[in-house]
């Protein structure tokens, strides 16, 4: 492909939308692929703590007892934090007390318990008529309430269905596929476009060539025009009272002049550039 197609290519409003939707996604998708891979990791190493990057930890609201300040779907933002920065009113996440397992709750603490120096924290949804029945002792404690982003949390969830997959990986791999097809197509209509334009430039190079090597030759074997005798002069009567009269001048014959060759019509490129055009060709077709 020429430097010239090359130019308008990048200057096209296609070339332009794309590049600008690649840069996007790049810059949307590689943070969130990098922060999914190093939670995954962790989750697999440590299965009793929260996931976490830098210190900060995502969570799925998945009830409704923290509206309105918390809604159901939202996905918080935990920090991680000591017991001994919790104070009473802050929203704190933390293993519920309660649970077997690994459920976490986040509430908001209505009273920091601190008993010969053991610290608990008494918490309440603030949706809920009452206060959580177990204090959080302070080794449950996650972290601290950032703050929210709304619905995140409800499509994290659906992500994780089967349709959810199919949207996140089946739909990208669909468009870049379609995206590389059509850069193909148009690639090989403009390199057939410059292809065509350098052969009939040739063309034209080739055949002002011919016609300089030939002109030469005409010029060198066109004949002269013969030169016309002059029939003699007749001899004058000679009279007696009268003076001769003087004999009449022959009359000479204009010599016809060669015609000169044509000039060769001007072209875009010198002669010299048929081999630089043929080696152009080449590597388009390669």
């Amino acid at each position: 492909m020429s430097e010239k197609t090359k130019v308008k290519e990048k200057n096209s409003a296609g070339y332009k939308v794309f590049t600008v939707l690649g840069i996007v996604l790049c810059v949307i998708l590689v943070p969130i692929l990098i922060i999914n891979v190093t939670m995954i990791i962790q989750g697999y190493v440590n299965p009793e703590k929260v996931p976490s990057f830098g210190g900060y930890s995502p969570l799925i609201v998945l009830s409704p007892s923290m509206e309105d300040t918390i809604m159901k779907g939202d996905l918080v933002i935990v920090k991680s934090a000591q017991p001994d920065e919790v104070e009473d009113g802050d929203i704190i996440s933390f293993f519920d007390p309660d649970s077997t397992g690994t459920a976490v709750l986040t509430h908001r603490c209505i009273e920091v318990v601190n008993e010969n120096g053991v610290i608990s924290f008494k918490t309440k949804g603030d949706n809920n008529d009452s206060a959580d029945p177990t204090p959080a002792p302070a080794e449950n404690l996650v972290g601290k309430y950032i703050t929210r982003i709304p619905f995140a949390g409800s499509v994290a969830m659906w992500l994780q269905t089967t349709p959810g997959l199919i949207v996140c990986v089946a739909v990208p791999i669909v468009l870049l596929v379609a995206y590389d097809l059509i850069m193909k197509k148009r690639y090989d209509k403009t390199k057939k476009k410059d292809t065509d334009d350098l052969l009939k430039e040739l063309e034209e190079l080739r055949a002002l060539q011919a016609q300089q090597e030939q002109a030469p030759q005409a010029a060198a074997v066109q004949p002269q025009a013969a030169v016309p005798q002059t029939a003699p002069a007749a001899q004058p009567v000679q009279a007696p009272a009268e003076s001769p009269a003087p004999a009449a001048q022959p009359a000479q014959a204009p010599v016809p002049q060669a015609t000169p060759a044509p000039k060769p019509a001007s072209v875009p490129r010198d002669l010299s550039d048929i081999d630089a055009l043929i080696n152009e060709i080449e590597n388009e077709d390669k």
